[in-house]
């Protein structure tokens, strides 16, 4: 009899384990279902996004024109076409919203503000700051601008890099860029750096964010943060007005 109740109860914790194992089974196949799904559902929003953002910047002008939104004011900068590489870059990260939160992390009153670091998102990385972009650079341009008579004036747009020892080729930052605050004072720069836009309405801002307090790293005290890179809005394509309509809601007749 208990030989009987032992196989019964053997029985019983088989089935019960095998269930178990089965349903687990399940959920595993069911979690990777939904995984998949999920990335698939991101590849595809992610293509979205990819296909909407080329759109926008194909609709641009030749020279497009930005507004860098910072905390103490807007600067309004236009791309030039003669450093197409450049300007493509810097459109194709604004629009992704790459800068937006970063600081302007060195400020030299008399000097130049520059910005576009990723790693001024974190507070604790303040030693790297200047170190950081995307996984990539730039060729440099610089004879292009030159051509073009680009130059570092007041509110010109350029390019960070690392030195001519490390970087013989003047390849410049993925990110990175700097703004002329004093024009004699960054005349030496010129055929350093490539010169990819000018300020065309901001230069008080500016003067503003030069004259903040910094650190013994030129860093601002009280972070001057982007808060958005954005094309000047009336750049970009309407959508084609309707046609039209009569007063009973037909298309108007050729008479």
């Amino acid at each position: 009899m208990l030989s009987c109740l032992l196989v019964v109860l053997t029985g019983c914790n088989n089935e019960a384990r095998r269930a178990r194992r089965e349903a687990a089974l399940e959920q595993a196949r069911q979690d990777s279902i939904a995984a998949v799904e999920k990335a698939r559902a991101e590849a595809k929003e992610l293509e979205k996004k990819e296909k909407d953002l080329a759109a926008t910047a194909a609709s641009l002008p030749e020279e497009p024109v930005f507004d860098i939104n910072t905390t103490l004011g807007t600067i309004r900068v236009k791309l030039y076409k003669a450093t197409p590489k450049h300007r493509d870059n810097f459109v194709k990260l604004a629009l992704a919203g790459y800068y937006d939160g970063l600081l302007f992390h060195r400020v030299i009153n008399g000097f130049m503000i520059q910005g576009g670091d990723p790693l001024t998102k974190d507070a604790s990385k303040l030693a790297e700051f200047g170190t950081g972009g995307p996984d990539y650079t730039i060729p440099a341009e610089i004879e292009q601008g030159i051509k073009a008579g680009y130059r570092h004036k007041k509110g010109a747009l350029a390019a960070a890099r690392i030195g001519d020892e490390a970087n013989p080729y003047r390849e410049s930052s993925g990110s990175q860029f700097y703004i002329v605050q004093d024009e004699q004072a960054c005349a030496g720069l010129d055929g350093g750096y490539t010169v990819f836009g000018e300020t065309v309405s901001g230069l008080d801002v500016i003067d503003k964010i030069a004259m903040v307090k910094t650190d013994k790293n030129d860093v601002p005290l009280n972070p001057v943060r982007i808060n958005s890179i954005k094309p000047e809005s009336s750049q970009l394509k309407k959508s084609e007005p309707e046609e039209p309509k009569d007063a009973q809601g037909g298309q108007p007749e050729n008479k």
